[in-house]
């Protein structure tokens, strides 16, 4: 059966789908932008920091990985939230992830283990 271009990115040496280009609509959000970007409570209090996305069989975003607690990088533990119960806002080019939670919520949360090192 021939890949399907409905398939997103997948594991592999070599490529089978021939290539396609796809236009970047307005609402779209690149993950640069979000990338590093402070994670707010509704209290508007720093809960935590992005440090990455979870891709889901190359296409879908199922986890936006967080850093919590700690101080200048040390002590900081890590949690994935569910992108669904986020919000993000672009203020005057200062982007924000959004949260109904509050800091404990956060520090008490499964912790997902993680290493920024791309190997």
């Amino acid at each position: 059966m021939p890949a399907s271009s409905d398939m997103g990115m997948k594991m592999a040496d070599t490529a089978t789908v021939k290539l396609k280009f796809v236009t970047v609509k307005p609402a779209d959000v690149m993950s640069s932008k979000l990338v590093g970007t402070t994670v707010y409570n509704n209290k508007n209090e720093n809960v935590g920091e992005v440090e990455d996305l979870v891709i889901e069989n190359g296409k879908t975003i199922t986890g936006v990985v967080v850093s919590v607690g700690g101080f200048l990088g040390m002590g900081e533990s890590y949690v994935v939230l569910d992108p669904s119960t986020l919000a993000i806002s672009d203020k005057d080019g200062k982007w924000a992830v959004h949260a109904d939670t509050d800091k404990d919520t956060l520090k008490n949360a499964p912790k997902f283990s993680y290493s920024k090192k791309k190997s």
